[in-house]
Order: structure tokens, then sequence, then C-alpha cells
């Protein structure tokens, strides 16, 4: 195995980088960007000297759209090659098959990066091939004390994050920031008309059972030792379960949770914000908000796999990921929030009223970002998801 990651080292660095990662640097930062973009300088291929050939890219699905692929290609000559996953296990697992080959590009949660790293499925990113003054700050000294760099070496360039909060229908459900709180999914009023994605509806419960004074521990010290999480998990998984009955559907991926408000009668739910932002721009009346006890938040980026056969090729698709157009093409399709410095003067009019809408007041100082998981964590994970799924 590669570097070890600690557990306790890694906590800490998780929470102080979670501190610096507020409203104050995103904006700061954000508002500096235009002028900062002016200055940059490396790395990002011209057409003239397009390098041809390939880049195969494992994304999350939905992410990396036609527009992109052909505007990639369009600026570099390169063929972009794309596959797709729904979920971080079912990346890590088709990646181990694979022993780190066939692919050069992977994206996963900044937080699961160790990992990946842990059974030497990506290599370390050579910072001098990447732009990153192209980046917010923020970003970079976050993601690094999040997961993207162990022992010394960074493996993650970030590129989006956002947030699982509540999307609720604003006239069966109304929800109002300050008041809303994941603890609104378990009454008895929602019963079979909510939606969770399993693990993290566990999360939300530990952090409204947490507010109300009802875990042992702190719920982020779950992640910190085996004792911990059990004696935490173990009153979480007995809440849930007692709340079932509200489940109206689970969903594992982007097209579930999207399904379960169409087409099988939820009304609230913890989902991603793309999911929200979805419904709302098929003019259904569906709000997003975050939960006074802050909304669970990550950060994505691009790691490159330890077998990438076409290394020059993925550096190239980094960089052209770095441009403020890229950022906006993520994320006005998505719902997310570029990492890039510009990219927010690009987005619509609606993703931005969409954001404000999320996040107002105090919502960004509050945010929940998702401590590093690591294998024994994610194992005992899901462990608890299996008895909420099969109760």
């Amino acid at each position: 195995m590669t570097d070890k990651v600690d557990a306790n080292s890694v906590a800490a660095g998780t929470a102080a980088a979670a501190r610096a990662f507020t409203r104050r640097g995103l904006l700061k930062a954000s508002a500096l960007g235009g002028a900062a973009l002016a200055l940059t300088g490396p790395a990002i291929l011209n057409p003239a000297r397009a390098a041809g050939g390939e880049v195969r890219i494992f994304a999350w699905a939905g992410y990396v759209t036609d527009e992109m692929l052909a505007a990639f290609k369009s600026a570099t000559g390169i063929t972009p090659v794309r596959t797709e996953y729904g979920t971080n296990d079912e990346l890590l697992n088709q990646l181990r098959a694979s022993q780190g080959g066939g692919f050069d590009i992977i994206w996963p949660t900044v937080d699961r990066v160790p990992n990946y790293v842990e059974f030497e499925l990506v290599q370390p990113i050579d910072e001098g091939k990447v732009a990153f003054d192209r980046l917010l700050p923020a970003t970079i000294s976050g993601s690094a004390g999040m997961g993207g760099v162990i022992g010394g070496k960074r493996y993650i360039v970030p590129v989006d994050w956002g947030t699982e909060a509540l999307t609720f229908h604003k006239q069966q459900a109304p929800l109002e920031y300050g008041k809303a709180s994941f603890g609104d999914l378990w009454k008895p009023d929602f019963a079979g008309k909510v939606t969770v994605r399993a693990h993290s509806a566990l999360a939300g419960l530990g952090l409204w059972l947490e507010s109300e004074g009802k875990l042992p521990a702190p719920y982020r010290d779950s992640f910190k030792d085996e004792a911990t999480m059990t004696k935490n998990y173990d009153v979480i998984i007995a809440e849930a379960i007692k709340h079932k009955k509200n489940v109206g559907q689970f969903w594992s991926n982007e097209n579930e949770a999207q399904g379960a408000f169409r087409a099988n009668g939820c009304v609230i739910g913890q989902t991603w914000d793309s999911s929200s932002l979805a419904l709302s721009k098929e003019g259904l009346p569906f709000g997003y908000v975050a939960p006074k006890e802050g909304a669970l938040a990550w950060m994505e980026g691009v790691c490159l796999t330890s077998k990438a056969p076409n290394l020059d090729n993925a550096y190239a698709f980094i960089n052209w990921l770095l441009t403020p157009e890229a950022g906006a093409m993520l994320a006005n399709h998505m719902g997310y929030n570029s990492t890039v410095k510009g990219a927010d003067a690009l987005l619509t009019p609606e993703n931005k009223a969409f954001f404000a809408a999320a996040y107002p007041g105090d919502a960004l100082d509050k945010l929940w970002w998702w401590p590093v998981q690591e294998s024994w964590f994610v194992a005992k994970r899901n462990g608890y998801q299996d008895q909420f799924l099969s109760a």
C-alpha cells in the first residue's frame, strides 16, 4: 500500500478546512476571479498545439454533457471517451476490479480520495502541470484538508461542490430557512411521502439527534474510531427504523431521486441540490433549503488513475475544466457550484436565483462538510444502511 492515512490527523484537518471554507472565502475569491484570470499563466492547451488521441473519463452519470465533450475536442483535438457511474462505491469497486486501469480520469468526492490512495488506484497530481491559479483559493486549501492531500502529495484537483439538504413541495410541505430541519422528514404528516438515500439519511438523522441532545457523542466523532461510531449509529439506526414508514422511496442516484417526486408521490426529501433544481426547471413546485443543522456538503474533483494510459491528454482535460466556460457549463447543467474563478459570472439567472434561495442568511457558514470516510467507516456504514433498507 502507499501513503497511510492517519484518521485523527485527517479528521482534524477536515474540521479546520471546513471552517475555512466559508461564505466570506468563497465570495471574496469569486469577486476577484475575473481580474485574476487575466493574470493566470499555464497550462491550458491551445488548438494550435492540439495533441490528438483520446482521454478516458469515468464520471458521475449526467455530469459530462455532450456539449462539454464537443467543446473540449474543439479546443484540443483530443477525443474524450465518457463512461458513467452512479455512486462512489460503484466507482471504487470497478476501479479495484481493474486495478486502476481502463481510465485516465475519475471524479470522486474529496472525502473518499484516501480510499483510492489506500488501494493504489490513483497517482499524485503533478502540480506544475495544472493551472491551480484558476481555482478559488478556498477550494484548494479546503480540498487539501478534506482528504485531497495525503502524505504531502495532492491526489485531486477540485472541480465542483454542492450539498444534500431538503427538497420540498412548496404547497404540500412548505419549509422556511431557520426553521427547516432534518427532523421534518420524520414527522407523522409525511408517512409514505419522503425520499432519502439510506446512508446519508442516517447522517442527517445523526445531526438532528445531536441537536436534540440524544447522541452519546458528537456526530462528527463517529468518523474517528469504530467504538464511537457504533455507539452513535446504534442510536441512529433505532430512530431510523422507528420512522421508516415515512419513506415512500429510497434513492441511490439522480434519476431515482427526481422520480420519487415526479412519479411516486413524495413531497419532501433529503436530496442533492441538483435534484431540486431539475424539478424546478420543469416548472414543478419544488424548493430546496438548507436545514438548521447545516446542509451536508461535499466537494468533488478529478484524479489521475494509477495506470492512466493517456496522461498528457488527461492533464489537458483537467486544465480545460479549469476555465470559466467549462465551469459554468457544468454548474448550469447540474446545479452544483464551480470551483473556478469567474464561472459564477456565466451562470444563468435561474441558477443564481436557486443558489440564493437555497443558502440564505448564514447557511453557507453552517455547511456540514463530510469528513474523510476511511474504509472501515464505509464498511460499517454500509452495514447500518442495509439494516435500514431491510427493516
